[in-house]
């Protein structure tokens, strides 16, 4: 999907035009992967006039934690890295539902493969947004051949820019072949998530989504879903792990992330998930998600952070 690019960006320890934040050809996180993100989405309320940033504290958190992992210790904190979203999002003025990218980089001009004695820079930009995948009431998954890394090789828990190419591997075999989008299984053969997303099932009235020692990120969104599927939906919430075959018998499967939000699954490897139709379950949490993300939903309105 084409990008438009923002106007602004955070670089630098301050907000500059986008056309101003330039890197290096040999920036060690452009050679070796040596970076962490976060994603953030931010609603546009009309009622409000003003866009509401979706948990954005649990985003920065684990932005800073991610960093942890690659023995990062970044200048900011977390209530500054916070702030200077907020900041950014004034400075471009967007009026509209748009996504977030704090990026997180070892930024010397370096050769050399290691996590030490290197310079963290931070930088973030916010773009319009709409749909990840296109077909969010129906999408047509397969079951990739890629497995997703073992946390003892990349840890799935933090969003680290060189563990992406294992997703890149998986999308475009399953783009070009003529689905929406891949899942992964792990290395024991169980299911892991998609490409970009964690994944749920609903088989005879329960939620079952891989546990979090399944490779797989310990997503917001999906830690949002299991609290409104279980205190607004009413239903049990299983984590654990989950057989390929399982897929195949679930009565509803959807993919849920900060870009592909709640997107249902219609199919896998050409064989309908349930009825092959949006399932009621999935859209009965969409329509609560979106209302809570734009804060219509008093009791859940702590999550959502107005850019003022």
């Amino acid at each position: 999907m084409a990008t438009k690019l923002p106007r602004m960006a955070f670089f630098k320890d301050r907000i500059v035009p986008y056309t101003e934040a330039h890197v290096g050809l040999l920036t060690h996180a452009l050679n070796y992967g040596t970076g962490v993100f976060a994603g953030i989405r931010g609603y546009w309320n009309a009622d409000e006039s003003k866009v509401l940033v979706f948990r954005l504290t649990d985003h920065v958190r684990r932005l800073h934690e991610s960093s942890r992992l690659m023995r990062m210790k970044l200048a900011l904190s977390e209530e500054a890295t916070a702030r200077a979203v907020l900041d950014l999002l004034r400075a471009e003025g967007l009026k509209e539902d748009c996504y977030i990218r704090p990026l997180a980089f070892y930024s010397d001009e370096t050769i050399g493969v290691r996590l030490h004695g290197l310079t963290p820079a931070l930088s973030i930009v916010a773009v319009p947004f709409g749909l990840y995948i296109d077909k969010a009431d129906g999408a047509h998954c397969t079951v990739s051949s890629w497995r997703r890394p073992d946390d003892n090789v990349i840890p799935a828990r933090g969003k680290i820019t060189g563990s992406y190419a294992n997703s890149a591997f998986a999308k475009s075999d399953a783009e070009l072949a003529g689905f929406d989008e891949a899942l992964l299984l792990n290395r024991d053969g169980f299911v892991s998530e998609g490409s970009g997303e964690n994944i749920f099932l609903i088989r005879r009235g329960v939620a079952v989504t891989p546990s979090l020692n399944q490779s797989v990120l310990e997503g917001i969104t999906r830690r949002s879903l299991i609290t409104l599927l279980r205190d607004e939906l009413g239903m049990s919430v299983e984590e654990r792990p989950v057989e390929r075959g399982e897929l195949f018998m679930a009565d509803e499967v959807f993919l849920t992330g900060t870009a592909a939000q709640i997107t249902a699954v219609s199919r896998i490897d050409h064989r309908p998930v349930g009825s092959g139709q949006l399932g009621p379950v999935t859209e009965k949490l969409r329509t609560l998600f979106f209302d809570v993300v734009r804060g219509r939903v008093a009791k859940y309105r702590g999550w959502c952070t107005p850019v003022e």
